[in-house]
């Protein structure tokens, strides 16, 4: 894209469904606005990529004080409260027409986002390439820092 391109360049460490929802969205408003674009999963961000597991990530009610229903703690150990707090928002998300979460996988990588899976949290969790769904690359943190050292906007989540 030349030297003037923009960069935007985002770290996934956390496999949550709230957490999943912002690298895919910004990824994909990034390449609209033709910026080049390359998420680095790394920890439990790397469950994203997990073959058939985008659209069951959880969100859990407890220690998540910004839910906006106010579940107390003792109340979100309870057997199921997991699945009633992860339906809660996969409800929200319909009702509102945002794409499932596959949906936005699958549209930043046919729209050119790179996906960087953490080679060191693959050693460290026990995953193959295999356990990974097809399309992403496998790195360490400098395939990541190579493409976010080029004056690339860089987020967190």
């Amino acid at each position: 894209m030349g030297e003037t391109s923009k960069r935007l360049a985002i770290i996934a460490a956390h496999g949550s469904l709230d957490a999943a929802y912002p690298p895919f969205i910004l990824a994909t408003a990034a390449v609209a606005m033709e910026m080049e674009c390359a998420i680095f999963f790394t920890f439990f961000g790397l469950e994203i990529l997990k073959k058939g597991y985008a659209d069951k990530l959880k969100i859990a009610p407890i220690g998540n004080p910004a839910m906006p229903v106010s579940i107390p703690n003792i109340v979100g150990v309870l057997p199921g409260m997991t699945s009633m707090a992860t339906g809660m928002m996969n409800g929200w998300m319909r009702k509102a027409h945002v794409a499932k979460v596959s949906e936005l996988l699958n549209i930043a990588l046919e729209s050119g986002v790179r996906f960087i899976g953490c080679q060191m949290t693959m050693d460290v969790m026990g995953y193959k390439k295999e356990d990974l769904i097809d399309g992403i690359e496998i790195g360490g943190a400098a395939s990541f820092l190579e493409f976010a050292g080029e004056n690339a906007i860089t987020m967190a989540f």
